[in-house]
């Protein structure tokens, strides 16, 4: 859910300030972009050297910092409008009290004030503090507002008193987060199949018939939908690069058949099917047990189809369920494209060809959609994650 999301986190003057590089790390580690922002007071209790340190960016504590990266002037409203998300933990009573009364007199309420981004607060102070009138009505306030409030938890406090005020960890806080932003997604509980990458069909032992697909767009669609909220099943050929699979099924393949096999399992359970795998449409009919030896001047190798893994079950599908298919032409991409849209039984093809910038391997993508109900989306050259965020949408809007 936060990989590639922009978090600013926002440190007040409390001693639970020494638990956020945790929290940093916690946020990195799930592939987050992280930069931080303190009030004067909280750096007595956690220094900006090791939150820069982590999060390899100046820490931002005054208006006027010689280490800025604007000519030594911290651009609150830039900062605010940077941020995909803004946690401010923790938030002592002061904090709050600014939070919610307006004030912007230092650096952290005025990023605060100008953050049009989901802002969660964490309320971190002793028990009598917290359980005064004026704090638990500051904290309505807040959320009345429409600010997340992460609850304070029950247990040891720094003045030695146990009850409400403690902080909240910097895993629940995480957690808090996360399923927040999981429960907005527009693919928020939803079982999504993708197929990617390509099939390596076995010759004999060291040889094998395949292509130069790289697995880039399937797995881009994967990573977009789990960010959207999709518990996500990703049955993904050979491929060579390393890509970051934290928060999805992977189903490791090689054959055609392998890969059939595999998206068998999880296909009358998805409620999307994205097969973006490049399956190698024939196979040796015959595999040798030994590695063939250079001895004639033309060897002949028959050939048999594989299984046709779109066809086969989107011809199962339920009326509920949406299958998307894609399809590389190299010439009459819409005659193909709409020929397998219906003889495939696939709700969309998505259509695309080598090219400069397109196709196998590349970073970028350009793309025609064409979908069961006769209509047709073009979507140019892009990075192929951001043309990934932008068919989740498109597929979402129409269904």
């Amino acid at each position: 859910m936060l990989h590639g999301k922009k978090v600013l986190v926002g440190i007040s003057g409390s001693i639970a300030a020494y638990k956020i590089p945790m929290l940093v790390r916690l946020l990195i580690k799930q592939g987050a972009e992280v930069r931080v922002v303190m009030s004067k007071a909280a750096t007595d209790f956690v220094s900006p050297l090791t939150l820069s340190t982590l999060t390899d960016y100046p820490v931002a504590v005054d208006f006027f910092d010689a280490d800025a990266p604007q000519n030594g002037w911290n651009n609150h409203v830039e900062m605010g409008l940077w941020a995909d998300l803004l946690i401010i933990a923790p938030v002592s009573s002061n904090t709050l009290s600014k939070m919610a009364s307006g004030q912007s007199d230092s650096l952290l309420p005025a990023v605060f004030m100008s953050a049009k981004c989901p802002i969660y607060f964490a309320p971190a102070m002793d028990l009598d503090m917290y359980r005064n009138e004026a704090t638990q009505k500051n904290i309505s306030l807040l959320v009345e507002r429409d600010y997340l409030c992460i609850p304070s938890e029950f247990g040891e406090l720094a003045s030695g008193l146990v009850g409400e005020g403690r902080m909240a960890e910097p895993e629940n806080i995480l957690e808090f987060v996360v399923n927040h932003l999981r429960s907005k997604s527009p693919l928020y509980g939803k079982r999504i199949l993708i197929t990617a990458g390509p099939t390596y069909e076995a010759i004999d032992p060291v040889r094998f018939i395949g292509n130069h697909s790289s697995g880039k767009m399937g797995y881009a669609l994967a990573r977009a939908a789990v960010n959207l909220g999709a518990e996500v099943d990703l049955v993904l050929g050979p491929t060579q690069l390393a890509f970051d699979f934290k928060g999805m099924n992977v189903h490791r393949v090689i054959s055609a058949q392998e890969m059939y096999k595999a998206a068998e399992r999880f296909f009358e359970f998805a409620d999307y099917s994205v097969f973006a795998a490049a399956v190698s449409d024939y196979r040796p009919k015959e595999v040798h047990s030994s590695k063939i030896k250079k001895t004639q001047e033309h060897l002949q190798i028959d050939l048999e189809k594989t299984v046709d893994i779109l066809k086969t079950l989107a011809h199962q599908k339920s009326e509920e369920q949406i299958v998307i298919g894609f399809a590389l032409e190299t010439e009459d991409r819409e005659k193909y494209a709409l020929e397998k849209l219906h003889t495939k039984n696939a709700d969309y093809i998505v259509s695309n060809s080598p090219g400069k910038g397109t196709g196998f391997a590349s970073d970028t993508n350009e793309v025609v959609v064409y979908g069961r109900d006769k209509s047709t989306q073009h979507f140019s050259q892009r990075d192929k994650m951001q043309l990934a965020i932008d068919l989740w949408e498109y597929f979402v809007t129409v269904h």
